[in-house]
């Protein structure tokens, strides 16, 4: 990807806590008839592997062995020029888009193994049910049709072999012209705009620490 220098991120804690908030991926990879995306989540296992599952007759789960590009992105939203002190001195900004992703190359290996498979669904599901009031977990499920459910999916992994993000928040703006972005987001309080302000302001804290 396009990757000015103000705005790679390369600390590893930084980008697996973009993974960890957002797990949600694109998963490309060159099939026989071209470019392929799936999307699916996925758990990152230590700090080299991400695992996750697809259904049996997904082209995923028939790709053992194969490179591939999973893509990670946070909240993004539309920056107006309007929100800019600069802009009315000067005139000259333009609309831009801010947003956070996380690219992370490696190869796929698929996985049949139940053993392996629950454990990753029990995993899966207690983390993301944890803010529920009552938890579904694995368990809750008649054992039939949990064994029902483990023969029609497969796991993957990928091993991480090149990790890097790209965090296009408006470091590239002075500080008041930031400050402006943060408060536009804030007055126009879109679907994800909180998100967004949340991310700029922790890529501030973490330039102040540098």
């Amino acid at each position: 990807m396009y990757l000015p220098r103000s705005f790679h991120e390369t600390r590893t804690d930084v980008l697996h806590a973009l993974i960890r908030s957002y797990p949600f991926a694109t998963v490309v990879m060159q099939g026989g008839d071209g470019l392929v995306a799936n999307h699916l989540p996925f758990e990152l296992a230590g700090d080299s592997l991400l695992q996750g599952h697809v259904a049996r007759g997904n082209e995923l789960a028939k790709a053992d062995g194969a490179p591939v590009l999973a893509i990670f992105q946070a909240a993004d939203g539309y920056i107006s020029p309007n929100w800019y002190p600069s802009k009315r001195e000067t005139g000259r900004e333009v609309p831009t888009w801010n947003y956070a992703v996380v690219h992370v190359r490696g190869r796929l290996r698929v996985v049949h193994d139940k053993v392996w498979l629950r454990t990753l669904l029990e995993k899966l599901t207690d983390r993301h049910e944890a803010t529920q009031p009552e938890p579904w977990h694995v368990g809750d499920a008649p054992e039939d049709h949990v064994e029902q459910m483990l023969n029609a999916i497969v796991g993957l992994e990928i091993a991480v072999e090149h990790i890097e993000g790209k965090f296009k928040l408006s470091q590239n703006h002075p500080d008041a012209n930031r400050e402006g972005v943060i408060k536009g987001l804030g007055e126009r309080a879109g679907r994800r705009d909180a998100e967004l302000v949340e991310l700029m302001q922790r890529a501030e804290e973490r330039r102040d620490e540098r």
